[in-house]
């Protein structure tokens, strides 16, 4: 099948049921674009073709002998490169860990396997999954950033490598690059996807996230991914969310929405504001649906310093080997966030780790009277340069408090670069998102 690789995994995986298409056709339509345009996009890290293919093979020798078959059976993902995986090594966006290769597959990638899905390769992450970016460039101009840590997730999807991709945020890390890289991206209520065989940053922050290129492909692996381990002590064993099922009812009404400009509003470019603008008009001229613009209570202006105290604080303990044993290996941004780490005090952290719960109960509380916040994934497109991977700071309020984040391609800027909108719901409420998500795009698509 011609340009197979531009098919949604939706899509794809109706071919492959179909006949129309084998798994093995899939994966080097994957390679053919990949040698189209990986030199100048950078988004793998590691990729081994005879790997994938052969990975490919034996799905379509499932297929042809009638055995089970999984959600994502046949379907390339991209896994990014501070996941574990026991075929490919695993760097970190590193060279502490070169050369470093897993013996076991972390939890998520074992449920990925096990669903039938084809490990295409590793995508590039920044150092550490901090800020100091890869190599990876931003596919709509790759005189700019893509956004980070999950760079090279983002990138992959967006340039047609792959349909599917799965990254990280601690911050902004899987938003971010969605919203610059103009892609579907998830970041699943906290502790609703496994950690474990995954890099630690910050254990009250570190959220797996998910790439697509639309709200039906993202919904497909959330599905698979969303299942309880007893390996990562933050999860729940609770019963998984059913995303597709449930995005596919019927609204029982129309959502009301709040339209939060958040602190850090001031900061957001002009034509940023004026795209929200356009699009709470067009939502509000139907009498039926509200868009309510809304600002947070003042205290939500120091949540910044303390998700950053968390952060830098975790940083500290977490690479606290490779600061002493490596400190030359590491970037001085990274350093930097270490060393400022290492002075937060016991009681400093313990307070911001309980203002965040103070935070988190008001935002439970605003979410019984409001479906879903929008607001802006970034400040705007994607900055120019590839030496910083842009600003987190329209992340942080939601990522602190653990709140379920699809970003919308919706906007562009005055230079075509995508602008992500940010649809934020109630923790736990992560299929109710998804369905209010898709009502959102049907309404402007009318």
């Amino acid at each position: 099948m011609k340009n197979a690789n531009l098919l949604s995994a939706v899509e794809a995986r109706e071919a492959l049921e179909e006949g129309i298409l084998t798994s093995v056709e899939l994966v080097e339509a994957c390679f053919e674009r990949i040698d189209e345009v990986e030199e100048s996009i950078g988004a793998w890290a590691h990729l081994d073709r005879e790997t994938a293919l052969e990975q490919a093979r034996q799905a379509d020798s499932f297929r042809r002998r009638g055995l089970p078959l999984g959600a994502l059976h046949g379907l390339p993902v991209g896994i990014k490169d501070i996941i574990d995986t026991s075929d490919y090594p695993t760097e970190r966006g590193s060279v502490i860990y070169q050369g470093r290769t897993p013996t076991t597959d972390a939890t998520l990638v074992s449920l990925l396997r096990e669903a039938g899905a084809i490990i295409l390769g590793k995508t590039v992450t920044t150092e550490l999954a901090v800020y100091t970016p890869g190599k990876t460039r931003n596919p709509h101009n790759t005189d700019h950033t893509p956004g980070g840590s999950s760079s090279g997730s983002a990138a992959a999807v967006a340039a047609g490598m792959v349909a599917l991709s799965v990254g990280t945020q601690t911050n902004g890390s899987v938003i971010r690059p969605a919203s610059y890289c103009g892609v579907y991206g998830f970041k699943p209520s906290f502790a609703r996807i496994s950690r474990s065989g995954i890099m630690t940053q910050s254990k009250p922050l570190d959220t797996v996230g998910v790439f697509a290129r639309s709200l039906e492909d993202l919904a497909l692996i959330s599905d698979v991914l969303m299942r309880y381990d007893s390996q990562d002590n933050d999860m729940k064993p609770v019963a998984p969310p059913c995303i597709a099922q449930v995005m596919a009812e019927d609204v029982p009404v129309n959502p009301h929405f709040a339209f939060v400009r958040t602190p850090m509003w001031g900061q957001v470019e002009q034509s940023t504001k004026d795209g929200f603008r356009e699009l709470i008009d067009s939502v509000n001229k139907e009498n039926s649906v509200i868009i309510d613009v809304v600002d947070l209570p003042a205290q939500f202006g120091d949540i910044y310093k303390d998700h950053r105290n968390i952060m830098e604080t975790d940083l500290a303990a977490s690479f606290a080997k490779e600061y002493r044993d490596s400190k030359s290996q590491l970037s001085a941004e990274l350093c930097e966030m270490i060393e400022r780490g290492q002075k937060v005090l016991a009681m400093e952290y313990n307070a911001s780790l309980s203002k965040i719960e103070e935070y988190s109960e008001y935002l439970n509380d605003f979410f019984d009277e409001y479906d879903a916040i929008l607001t802006p994934s970034t400040p705007g497109a994607a900055p120019a340069g590839i030496d910083n991977t842009g600003s987190p700071i329209m992340n942080t309020i939601w990522t602190s408090c653990g709140v379920p984040v699809i970003n919308l391609p919706l906007l562009q800027n005055l230079d075509g670069l995508p602008v992500g909108v940010q649809i934020v719901a109630g923790k736990g409420d992560d299929a109710r998102l998804f369905r209010t998500s898709r009502w959102l795009l049907e309404f402007l698509n009318d």
